[in-house]
């Protein structure tokens, strides 16, 4: 069965190559990019099949119109892939509003923005599956990672919510956790906050240096989990959480640990906060 599908983001890494592999599948795919010379690059690829569509993800004005242009190519959308997204590293305090702003509104508003406008039309359909792909750190934070933290938390409890009024409907969400996967996100694709404070210096340089150290050697391979998120497309008991590679496992699984040994070590105070009367 052809699928029809809205991926943004697909310049490269992991956006390409869920597009790449839903086309070796034979369907259609509209992919956003946000130069206009990139846009006949990605269309070389399956000339029949794909289709590229200027649009950054923080203009909600031009969204309707990016969808209209997509189903107007492929008649509907079946499955949409919140992929557009960055990493920006920096202390909190260091952080000025418009970068603080500027990641929210790639990595949360952007996905929020047009799963709304996809909405109708899967809901007419009667199916549809949105796939909004966040992180391990949509799990577990982590020092200068705080902003993309809570863009990723954002969009996992949006995911969620999303979830359950959306499965009466036969329309399907999947929120996809990838850990360290080889594309640009830890290379060219991370944005440095302008200002540096000397007392969190030790902590950003020891994540910057981390992260060049592993680009470009992660241990995830994004056509592996193209491959993955396509058959779970054709999936009648796709999860809510896909989480990927070992690396993730391994961190979240000693995240959950470390929070359930919390709670437990809290309960008895916690549960001392009711009326005596209860529920």
């Amino acid at each position: 069965m052809q699928q029809h599908w809205f991926i943004t983001g697909v310049s490269g890494g992991l956006g390409l190559a869920m597009a790449l592999e839903a086309a070796k599948r034979g369907h259609k795919v509209v992919g956003t990019l946000r130069k206009a010379e990139q846009i006949a690059e990605f269309e070389a690829n399956f000339p029949q099949l794909f289709k590229g569509i200027l649009l950054d993800v923080r203009q909600k004005n031009k969204m309707e119109e990016a969808v209209n242009e997509a189903i107007a190519f492929m008649d509907s959308i079946d499955v949409l892939v919140n992929n557009a997204g960055y990493g920006l590293i920096g202390a909190v305090e260091e952080l000025t509003e418009a970068e603080i702003r500027d990641q929210m509104e790639v990595n949360f508003f952007g996905a929020l923005f047009l799963s709304q406008l996809v909405l109708p039309e899967m809901r007419q359909n009667r199916k549809g599956h949105i796939f909004n792909i966040s992180s391990i750190a949509g799990v577990n934070g982590a020092a200068g990672l705080a902003l993309y933290n809570a863009s990723k938390f954002a969009l996992e409890g949006f995911s969620e919510g999303l979830m359950l009024e959306t499965r009466p409907l036969d329309i399907r969400v999947t929120i996809v956790e990838p850990g360290p996967f080889r594309t640009a996100w830890a290379g060219g694709g991370l944005v440095h906050a302008a200002k540096q404070l000397n007392d969190y210096e030790p902590l950003t340089r020891l994540l910057r240096e981390r992260l060049e150290r592993v680009n470009g050697k992660q241990a995830g391979d994004p056509e592996k989990a193209a491959r993955l998120i396509c058959d779970v497309a054709l999936s009648e008991e796709a999860p809510l959480r896909l989480l990927l590679g070992a690396p993730g496992y391994q961190v979240v699984e000693a995240k959950y640990k470390r929070q359930t040994e919390e709670y437990q070590k809290w309960k008895d105070k916690g549960l001392a906060t009711d009326f005596p009367e209860g529920l």
